[in-house]
């Protein structure tokens, strides 16, 4: 796997360099602000990137915009952004560029290396992986939202871990229900959130956008 790195953190930075060199990955730049990954990008290509929300000179949102820029311009690489605290914009606007490579992880997940590697992985091959802490948060500000509040409990489980980046099958894993039952829920929350087939739409990807942005 070929990863570029944006991190402003020497230390953090140079640490999942070797980290991800120990695993048999290819890092193609490491670098410390938004500008250098947009350049690191054009100039050597990867399979996924890895940026923090918050690099210089601002240290406020040079880093998800970079991403957010490479989401639109380089759509067969993956982005997966680290961030500090968990900022509903941010994690909101990159949904909404569709589920595919796209991730969110908290700092504080990079010292769990076995869910770093995974959600990396992930990523890059096309899939979702959000923290489950921002989905926790996400949904408890949610609650507000009259279309949320209409789902059950297991419902709104079986969203919170659909906005994580699990699949069908994971997710019955993880509840200890069979796959039908899985199906049948999404079904329940379709329904219930008034998302119908439009061509052209995953209803997947509008569901957990609704989460998202309620």
């Amino acid at each position: 796997m070929r990863v570029i790195l944006a991190e402003d953190s020497t230390l953090l930075r140079e640490g999942l360099v070797r980290l991800l060199a120990e695993e048999g990955h290819q890092v193609a730049a490491a670098v410390g602000d938004g500008e250098s990954l947009l350049t690191a990008v054009a100039e050597h290509g990867a399979d996924v990137v890895v940026a923090d929300v918050r690099m210089p000179p601002t240290h406020t949102d040079e880093g998800i915009r970079a991403a957010l820029r490479i989401r639109a311009d380089y759509p067969g690489i993956g982005v997966l952004v680290l961030s500090q605290y968990v900022e509903h914009r941010y994690a909101a606007e990159l949904m909404h560029g569709g589920l595919d490579g796209v991730g969110y992880l908290l700092k504080d997940r990079v010292a769990q290396v076995g869910d770093f590697l995974d959600a990396l992985e992930r990523v890059a091959a096309g899939g979702t992986a959000f923290d489950p802490e921002v989905v926790r948060r996400l949904l408890a500000r949610s609650t507000r939202a009259d279309p949320l509040a209409s789902l059950t409990p297991r419902v709104r489980q079986v969203l919170e871990l659909m906005a994580e980046g699990l699949t069908n099958a994971s997710i019955a894993q993880r509840l200890h229900v069979s796959q039908s039952a899985v199906e049948k829920h999404i079904n329940a929350m379709f329904d219930k959130l008034a998302i119908s087939h439009t061509t052209g739409y995953s209803r997947r990807v509008l569901a957990v956008l609704r989460f998202l942005g309620s």
